[in-house]
């Protein structure tokens, strides 16, 4: 299986950034945010590639977060990593190449840590310029309410129909603590979903609702690594009777069509 949502953070900063994250979210890390702790987890529960995401808060920010992107991807084969930008970087365009040419395939959006509105058309041109280029996976949801927060399933819709040659992965099945939303405003839309943070706390009827209403092309399984352990997020997925036998072997096989991989059975 491939893991399609986790993070693992340079070594000088994991520890604050793990630490923010239980802050922000109330969840105690179940992990340190090191790549050799994700790597042995995924070893102990049968994960065989894990995307790896980071995204810049700020500007000042992209060039050393996307070093550290291309460093990832030189030591370690198993991680498909993610690179960042921030609309507020004023050579994000050359940024863009720069991933596109050391053959990075997609860009981490976090809406909410990096201050962006997804319908801020100060966003836009960035979203024109990653379409057909890039996989872009974009945290949605919040506990805030959808007027409050930047990345409501709403906005990712109307984004959605702003750019239709983008293809979106929309975490935490497309609204994390938005799950209503999720299912009126995304599921059943061109757009991939991932688990991640989501089997934990989604009512069980919901989550039927929007696996049901959602194209099963269009499902992958994400763990939300240091938050949650993969392979315990992966034993807790394959015991949900929602994701019957068949629809778990598509996942996988979306996971490795979309990434171009291939991983054994």
């Amino acid at each position: 299986m491939i893991d399609v949502h986790t993070h693992i953070m340079h070594p000088k900063i994991a520890e604050k950034a793990t630490a923010q994250l239980e802050g922000h979210y109330g969840i105690r890390p179940k992990g340190t945010g090191m790549a050799e702790d994700l790597l042995t987890r995924m070893d102990t529960g049968g994960i065989h590639r894990a995307v790896v995401h980071t995204a810049a808060t700020a500007p000042a920010q992209v060039i050393p977060a996307n070093n550290w992107v291309l460093e990832v991807k030189e030591r370690f084969d198993r991680f498909i990593p993610f690179g960042t930008v921030h609309p507020g970087y004023e050579k994000w365009e050359q940024e863009l190449d720069r991933l596109e040419e050391r053959g990075i395939s997609g860009i981490k959006l976090h809406p909410d840590f990096q201050g962006i509105w997804l319908n801020d058309p100060a966003l836009y041109p960035l979203l024109e310029a990653v379409q057909g280029r890039f996989i872009v996976m974009v945290h949605v949801g919040d506990d805030l309410p959808p007027e409050k927060n930047p990345s409501c399933p709403r906005k990712l819709a109307g984004v959605l129909d702003k750019f239709p040659g983008l293809t979106v992965i929309a975490a935490h099945l497309g609204g994390y603590r938005q799950w209503d939303l999720a299912l009126e405003f995304l599921a059943g839309r061109d757009v991939y979903v991932d688990t991640s943070s989501s089997l934990p706390f989604i009512p069980s009827d919901l989550l039927a609702k929007i696996i049901n209403r959602h194209s099963r092309e269009r499902l992958l399984f994400g763990s939300d690594y240091p938050l949650f352990d993969p392979g315990r997020e992966w034993e807790r997925l394959r015991n949900d009777p929602v994701f019957d036998s068949g629809l778990i072997r598509e996942m996988q096989q979306n996971a490795q069509a979309l990434f171009e991989v291939t991983v054994p059975a």
